[in-house]
């Protein structure tokens, strides 16, 4: 093809899609709203506690089980949009996310909000995908793309950070049911916007969905992370034990049919190219560090430091200026320097300013924790819209739901494994703290259940005691903290070093795809 025909790609269909930039805008707001769910809850908390009073197990349930869903319907859904079309599956997952938010917010038990979380999971599911895969096939050349994906990145950030902010507004002046009724409006835009100006794509010659790879994907992604939670809870058990060897049995069953099927759910020959295998591998560890961390932070900032909800909100903004900065301009770094250095020195920043955290108590100080979240936001920005880039351009058009979904699965896996493993240590510290004398057995057990509990329990003793109580609890919970930050931390920097070997001489793509 002539150079002459690339100035003017009018002749390639596709290349410049008018209206790509307000479509982009639209696919970013479906990412801004999950992103804002998944982190709006760290800030609900204690009012649902106080609400629902679910137990320690079922308030992690309550934080997990949204993560825990979308990590094992992702593949299956990104699939199921390459068959369908990209556009349909994101315009009916939006439809059903406003309608299940409805439930959230109305849940009157914590058994009832485990299932409306779990919903809120399979209808999240069919967003995420769908939003980068449609990235894919609006963008055709390479450095617009990477501009849209560092914005996609940068949205998925902001609505971490964001949630809090407009969480902590909401509960001062609503009831938590009032953090969920937030998805209305927005996916109500999504779709009258959506239906008008997203292009509909998908893989032209997709072959069946097929549903015993869907189910096996499902028992193995929700049996390995129920497994790694019963196993940092409670230790070795019956019940993790056989969790472990489903999840094992089923993710086994379903990479070996995949390598038989003429049309598999997900083409397992992408892992052959070692920068995507690479790009997942730092996706689920970074979001492992930092996702157990967030999650307690929020709590620190309230139950510890005494802080109002929208102030606690506030307090995290650092994170999102930070990786909303990095996001847009990782693909012009990564591309001046190298991916590697860019991903690597990401991670090897988080994994840094999650060891500054090791050294935290209930006095630190706001610069220090500022500081630490700021860096924390520029290292997995830059990391993360590195890598998404990697895998989106490593695979051929068609499979772009399949890696894009392999990407979000690494993302989702991470959190539910990271609030898991971090969120098990934390509470697992906590739950070892000494009673104070003069607390009576019934209020004690309750102080134990979460810190939350403690500060609730503490209402019915006398000022001394209450205060003693509260004192210990609080100890106890930022003892767990350190020692979560320290794992984070560990995991971070040898993710680094991994990245830097796996990604050697992985570039991004310059010229305009034909």
């Amino acid at each position: 093809m002539s150079i002459s025909t690339i100035k003017h790609p009018d002749h390639i269909e596709g290349v410049r899609r008018p209206g790509r930039w307000l479509a982009l805008s639209v696919l970013v707001l479906a990412v801004l709203l999950v992103a804002v769910d998944a982190t709006v809850l760290g800030l609900a908390t204690p009012f649902l506690s106080e609400d629902l009073k679910p137990s320690g197990t079922q308030l992690l349930w309550i934080g997990d089980v949204y993560s825990f869903v979308i990590a094992g319907l992702l593949v299956s859904m990104g699939s199921l949009g390459d068959r369908i079309g990209r556009k349909k599956l994101l315009l009916i997952g939006a439809t059903a996310f406003g309608a299940v938010s409805v439930l959230n917010a109305y849940a009157t038990s914590p058994e009832m909000m485990i299932v409306a979380r779990a919903l809120l999971g399979v209808a999240g599911a069919t967003l995420m995908p769908s939003t980068l895969a449609l990235i894919r096939n609006l963008f055709h050349d390479p450095r617009e793309r990477s501009l849209a994906i560092g914005i996609w990145g940068a949205m998925a950030s902001a609505g971490a950070a964001v949630g809090p902010v407009v969480g902590g507004f909401l509960l001062e002046h609503f009831w938590w049911g009032s953090v969920f009724l937030i998805n209305l409006p927005v996916m109500a835009v999504l779709v009258l916007v959506g239906i008008k100006l997203i292009p509909e794509s998908k893989n032209p010659n997709p072959g069946p969905w097929d549903l015993p790879s869907v189910g096996l994907s499902l028992v193995g992604m929700i049996g390995i992370v129920y497994a790694v939670k019963e196993l940092a809870s409670h230790g070795l058990s019956l019940d993790a034990g056989v969790a472990a060897l489903a999840g094992v049995g089923a993710l086994t069953w379903f990479v070996r049919r995949q390598l038989t099927l003429p049309a598999p759910l997900l083409d397992m020959r992408l892992f052959r190219n070692r920068g995507f295998s690479g790009a997942v591998l730092a996706d689920l560890l970074t979001i492992l560090g930092l996702s157990g961390l967030v999650f307690f932070l929020s709590q620190f900032f309230q139950l510890v430091q005494g802080r109002q909800p929208l102030e606690a909100g506030l307090a995290e903004l650092p994170a999102a200026i930070g990786a909303v900065t990095a996001g847009l301009i990782a693909g012009l770094v990564a591309r001046r320097f190298s991916v590697r250095s860019v991903v690597a020195g990401g991670l090897a920043a988080v994994g840094l300013s999650l060891a500054v955290l090791t050294t935290l108590d209930a006095q630190t100080g706001y610069p220090l924790l500022g500081a630490a979240l700021l860096v924390v936001g520029v290292g997995a920005g830059f990391a993360f819209t590195v890598t998404a880039d990697v895998i989106l351009s490593s695979v051929p058009k068609e499979q772009a739901g399949s890696a894009s979904a392999v990407s979000e699965t690494a993302y989702e896996l991470g959190a539910a494994l990271g609030i898991a493993v971090l969120g098990s240590i934390v509470t697992g510290v906590y739950q070892g703290f000494a009673t104070p004398a003069g607390v009576p057995s019934d209020v004690a057990s309750a102080a134990h259940e979460s810190l939350g509990g403690a500060v609730e329990a503490s209402g019915a003793l006398a000022p001394d005691t209450a205060t003693a109580l509260v004192t210990a609890a609080q100890e106890a919970f930022v003892d767990g903290l350190r020692i979560a930050a320290g794992v984070g931390a560990a995991v971070l920097l040898a993710t680094a070093v991994a990245a830097w070997f796996l990604l050697r001489g992985q570039k991004l793509e310059d010229g305009v795809e034909h």
